[in-house]
This record gives structure tokens, C-alpha cells and sequence, in this order.
């Protein structure tokens, strides 16, 4: 973790003070002074303030039900930020571990752990995310299996060179769908079935390993430690 962020998640400075008292040399490093905030610091590191040691804040973990027309940032923009239902202090702190487009629904983890979002984010990491997907028209009955087979084998996006990873399609009607991938490129669930010539009307997160959405559009909730602990299994 930086150590401007260490400061900020042990105290209720800004981000902007805690830089300055770091500048001013107030801030130190198992008994260094250092003068640069962006210096990395660890749970074993002893960090002090003015003399005074720092004990940062346990770390958050949330599961959200974005809705529709919500963005996943921090703050409004043209579209209003799904931090507007999250009544929690230090908000500033929390980031999103995998964004949804606006107009996607559905499974969002938000948290202030670096660490656990990149379990989550990484490709290498493996770790899958599920998604309800509603295609503008059918799927012949005599296409499916072919389709599956293309998805598993990756698909060519347009603009890139290589294959996504190996992902899961099962049919549900020939106008639903649920694709796991374990990756997260731009628009990516969007562009893959726009690469076998269909079109996305709808999507919906279900699920981020072992997982799952289960509260109400635009509720949220702490994750239980056994769901927190599940994505460090799954990297």
C-alpha cells in the first residue's frame, strides 16, 4: 500500500494532508523519516505520525446491486455514481473490483483492499465471473453446440490479435444465455457475441466466484468471511 493511503486509512486526514505531512517529514518508516508519498508499506512495516504510531482501518468488503443507469466511479459524471447508495464513512477510500458498464446490471464488489481486487481483476488469476446475457435474436437449435465450441475455444475480438481466454456459454432459451469468462476486457461480453454476428439487449452480473448476487436492485451488504476468503482460494 502507498503510504499517502496507509496515512489516510489510519487517520481521517485528506489525502492531500496526509501528502504534506509526508512532505513536511512528519511521517515515518520503521524509525525513517520518509518524504515520498508513493514509498510502498506492508502490515509488518511500523508507520508513525508526528512520534505517534498509525494503526490503519480493517479493510471492506461489499457486494452491491447496480442498477441501470449508474456508473461505477466515485463521483457523478453524466451519469450518477452507484456510491450514492452506499452509506458508509470514507467512502473515498472504497474502489470497485471489476466495473460494469452503465447500462449493465447487476453483481458489483467494491473495497478498499488492493490485493483482493487484483485476485479478482487479473486474468491469470482465474477467477470467473458469470453473466445473464439477452441477444437481440434467437439462437438456431442447430447452432448451439458450434457456438458453445467457439466460446471455449476463444473468440476473436475485432481489433485484437489474440483469442479471449476459454470461456463457458450454457444456453438457457435461445434468447438467454449465461457466459463465464475469466477475463475483463472493454465491453468485452458485448464484443464477443458481437463477434459470432449477435447482438447484446441486456446484461447481468450474477456472479464473481463463488460469489453471488442475492439483494435487491441498489441494496448492498458486507461480504461474510468465508466469501472474502473464497477469491484468495480461487487465485
Amino acid at each position: 500500500m502507498r503510504l499517502d493511503k496507509f496515512v489516510c486509512k489510519s487517520t481521517q486526514l485528506t489525502k492531500a494532508d496526509a501528502v504534506q505531512c509526508i512532505h513536511l517529514g512528519e511521517v515515518g518508516v520503521n524509525g525513517e523519516v520518509i518524504t515520498s508519498e508513493s514509498t510502498q508499506v506492508h502490515e509488518n512495516n511500523t508507520v508513525t505520525l508526528r512520534g505517534v504510531k498509525l494503526i490503519a482501518r480493517d479493510f471492506r468488503y461489499i457486494l452491491m446491486h447496480k442498477p441501470a443507469g449508474t456508473i461505477c466511479s466515485n463521483i457523478d459524471e453524466v451519469y450518477p455514481s452507484l456510491f450514492n447508495s452506499l452509506d458508509v464513512e470514507n467512502v473515498s477510500e472504497l474502489h470497485i473490483a471489476g466495473r460494469l458498464d452503465v447500462d449493465t446490471t447487476g453483481l458489483v464488489l467494491i473495497t478498499d483492499d488492493g490485493r483482493w481486487t487484483f485476485d479478482i481483476t487479473v486474468p491469470s488469476k482465474q477467477c470467473a465471473k458469470t453473466y445473464r446475457v439477452t441477444l437481440s435474436r434467437g439462437i438456431a437449435a442447430d447452432g448451439v453446440d458450434d457456438l458453445v465450441s467457439r466460446f471455449a475455444a476463444g473468440v476473436k475480438l475485432q481489433g485484437e490479435q489474440q483469442l479471449t481466454l476459454p470461456a463457458t456459454l450454457q444456453v438457457i432459451t435461445p434468447t438467454e444465455v449465461l457466459l463465464t469468462i475469466t477475463e475483463g476486457k472493454f465491453h468485452q461480453v458485448k464484443r464477443m457475441f458481437a463477434a459470432v454476428g449477435h447482438r447484446v439487449v441486456a446484461l447481468h452480473r450474477e456472479r464473481i466466484g463463488d460469489i453471488c448476487l442475492d439483494v435487491d436492485v441498489g441494496q448492498w451488504r458486507y461480504l461474510t468471511d468465508e466469501e472474502v476468503k473464497s477469491v484468495v482460494r480461487h487465485g
